[in-house]
């Protein structure tokens, strides 16, 4: 399928096909990471988004910024129409078909654009909104949701955190209950971004009281439906071109056909797209912090103090020195993980390690700059002050450390604590199942028999569940085992 804009995007992706570079799951990457993103393919793909980034974007970016909000529609329909929203999804559907290295240069091409929010919500319209729809959706919602997003007709948005539950999924307290043949949808999102504009919604919601992490399911929720209600565009620190709402929804109905994949499966579908969206932000902010860096090199080489030029101080100079070296190491990381992730490998740990160094890199290196501006930093005239406010959101480094901090410390101590529990435990027969506490043995023919079942299987689940490749696997494997015991 040609792409939208004409020939001479069909022959971009022509060529972008002919290029080296494996598809996802292919064989013939290099596992050091060398070269990945920087293939003649990749530069091509990123020098036309740079033309588009500054005919179409940059020259309107600071009235954005003062308006609180880009016209997403117009945005998105330039970008659709080049092909930049579905680089990496099916040909069928209006996409590049291409491995996701080339979303990953899509990115850092994208932090050429002055300011935080519409890289953002170009990241949800492409990447955040979209991969469950298209790994699972049936060809009926793809065709319905998926092709106008690609197209940039329709803009998305994703309805997952809310009020009292931001890092914690498992948590959510939105509620689609089905009735027929439709789910009745009742609760609320927040920080939901594009939220202001976007025609539809990928809604995580609780659709069973089963376990938190398989009584979840993803639907597709059309904004125009009686009993959504937008009601708030929340004022924020940063990030202030991409319109972020407060969203309630009270007796909302949707098809039933509208669910994608399973039901249950939705928190799984959720977890399986997190390490691409972690990527994603940490190749766009690397663009973001160079470009920080290097303005704050120009600005300080040519700013006079005591008759000497800001930058001709070795402290100065060192410092900056510095900072330009900690963001090419994360290229390095980044790159690396983006070639594991493309021969097929789970890449949970380097990826979670990745973004958390992109969030604390993001404040030192705009903290640092903004001194060497020195009263200028404190305005609102040059994009380092910017950038400064658009620092990662407060709390993310610690949801970011548990992946790979206390993962194996976690599986670890599950073995062992185990083994303390069951040689204290005292079961009770409680309505349909049984509750563990610790005490003394009460044995009876009732309750060795529970306990004999729960030994015989107990070493085939800890293998299952010790041997999870990451977190999120760890966590539903975990619920599974648990349930299976009682």
């Amino acid at each position: 399928m040609a792409l939208r804009g004409g020939g001479r995007w069909a022959r971009l992706a022509s060529a972008l096909h002919g290029g080296a570079a494996p598809r996802r799951g292919g064989s013939s990457g290099r596992r050091d990471g060398g070269g990945v993103g920087d293939t003649p393919q990749h530069r091509e793909l990123r020098a036309a988004l740079r033309k588009l980034i500054d005919k179409e974007i940059n020259p309107f970016v600071d009235k954005w910024e003062e308006e609180g909000q880009f016209p997403a529609h117009k945005v998105f329909k330039t970008l659709g129409q080049a092909g930049f929203l579905g680089v990496d999804k099916p040909t069928e559907y209006g996409g590049m078909g291409l491995d996701f290295s080339y979303n990953i240069a899509v990115a850092e091409e994208l932090g050429n654009i002055r300011c935080g929010g519409i890289p953002m919500a170009i990241g949800v319209q492409a990447g955040m909104t979209t991969p469950a729809l298209t790994r699972f959706g049936s060809d009926e919602l793809k065709k319905q949701f998926l092709v106008p997003t690609i197209a940039g007709d329709l803009v998305a948005c994703l309805g997952i955190s809310e009020a009292g539950a931001g890092s914690d999924v498992a948590n959510i307290k939105t509620t689609a209950v089905k009735k027929g043949d439709e789910y009745v949808i009742n609760g609320g999102k927040m920080w939901t971004t594009s939220g202001c504009q976007a025609d539809w919604m990928c809604l995580l919601a609780n659709t069973s009281e089963g376990p938190p992490h398989r009584n979840k399911s993803l639907i597709c929720l059309p904004m125009n439906l009686p009993g959504i209600h937008v009601t708030k565009k929340i004022d924020k620190l940063g990030m202030r071109s991409s319109d972020t709402a407060q969203i309630f929804f009270e007796d909302v109905r949707v098809p039933s056909k509208n669910l994608i994949g399973e039901e249950g499966k939705g928190f799984t579908y959720q977890m399986l797209q997190f390490q691409e969206e972690r990527l994603w932000g940490v190749a766009t902010v690397l663009t973001q912090l160079e470009t920080v860096i290097q303005e704050t090199i120009d600005y300080t080489r040519q700013r006079k103090v005591f008759d000497q030029s800001v930058l001709h101080n070795q402290a100065v100079h060192f410092h900056l020195a510095e900072l330009a070296t900690e963001v090419e190491l994360l290229r390095s990381l980044l790159y690396r993980t983006v070639a594991l992730y493309v021969e097929g490998n789970d890449v949970t740990k380097f990826a979670s390690m990745a973004k958390l160094k992109a969030g604390r890199l993001a404040r030192e290196v705009t903290d640092s700059c903004l001194q060497f501006w020195g009263g200028m930093g404190f305005t609102s005239e040059v994009l380092v002050s910017r950038f400064y406010r658009n620092r990662f959101q407060p709390g993310e480094e610690n949801a970011l450390g548990r992946p790979y901090c206390g993962f194996s410390a976690l599986k670890g101590g599950l073995q062992e604590r185990w083994g303390q529990i069951f040689s204290r435990v005292c079961c009770d027969r409680r309505g349909n199942g049984f509750t563990l506490k610790e005490g003394r043995f009460r044995l009876d023919i009732r309750k060795n028999f529970f306990i004999m079942r729960v030994v015989k299987h107990w070493n085939r689940l800890l293998r299952e569940v010790v041997s999870a490749p990451s977190l999120e696997t760890f966590k539903i494997r975990l619920d599974g085992a648990l349930s299976n015991l009682i």
